[in-house]
């Protein structure tokens, strides 16, 4: 692993780079693992965490997905699960899954819930708010619109919060994703944090990007080049 990396950060543009130019520098041929790596973006935000009125939370839909196949859960009243398994849902139910996952029950990755069904999930809130599945509107996973939540959460769907630090970590598809797919699954991730920009943030808000894989090493893209 040692020798591999310090390979892989010796052919690494020392200077800020564009993000096409990141993007390619990180799918050389010089760090090879043997899986199918991540490529993660670092953003850093001029925001203060600590403040309440400039917490960042949201979720955006990746143009050309993650690489990995997402189990979605759906909680609906009866008369709607038909909808829910047709647009794509990998389980659903109403009070009888909510019995299931407080028997242990945790064979999904997303949970999803019309409206209607947010009171009763406070019987699992707990389970569901540990794991980070607990469905929240502001993420997309509480919606009356089955068919877009399921379809957005299958193609795959980045999650961002800003950590301490004002940072912004996620994993936005696959290094062996071409190189247009993963810029625009930045540039999607980019312009929604822009949108997410809130009114107490101060001086300037977009500050850094970097880019790697999951074991190789970073680049920091020019923010400029995003609207070059």
């Amino acid at each position: 692993m040692g020798k591999r990396i310090n390979k892989a950060r010796e052919m690494m543009p020392q200077a800020v780079v564009s993000l096409k130019e990141g993007i390619e520098a990180l799918k050389q041929e010089g760090f090879k693992p043997k899986f199918n790596e991540s490529l993660e973006v670092m953003f850093k935000l001029g925001v203060d965490p600590k403040q309440s009125n400039q917490m960042i939370r949201g979720s955006v839909a990746m143009p050309h997905g993650l690489g990995k196949t997402k189990r979605i859960a759906v909680f609906a009243q009866p008369e709607r699960h038909k909808e829910a398994l047709s647009a794509g849902a990998d389980l659903v139910g109403a009070e009888d899954l909510i019995t299931a996952i407080q028997g242990g029950k945790d064979d999904f990755d997303i949970c999803i819930a019309t409206p209607d069904m947010m009171s009763k999930l406070a019987a699992i809130g707990k389970i569901l708010g540990t794991k980070g599945k607990m469905p929240n509107p502001k993420l997309g996973t509480v919606s009356n619109d089955l068919k877009i939540a399921i379809e957005t959460a299958k193609k795959g769907t980045v999650e961002f919060r800003v950590e301490k630090g004002a940072l912004i970590h996620a994993a936005v598809g696959k290094i062996n994703f071409a190189t247009e797919a993963l810029e625009e699954n930045i540039k999607a991730l980019y312009e929604a944090l822009v949108a997410a920009k809130p009114t107490g943030a101060k001086g300037i808000y977009m500050q850094k990007l970097t880019l790697s894989t999951s074991q190789g090493p970073s680049v920091t893209v020019d923010l400029a080049s995003f609207s070059a």
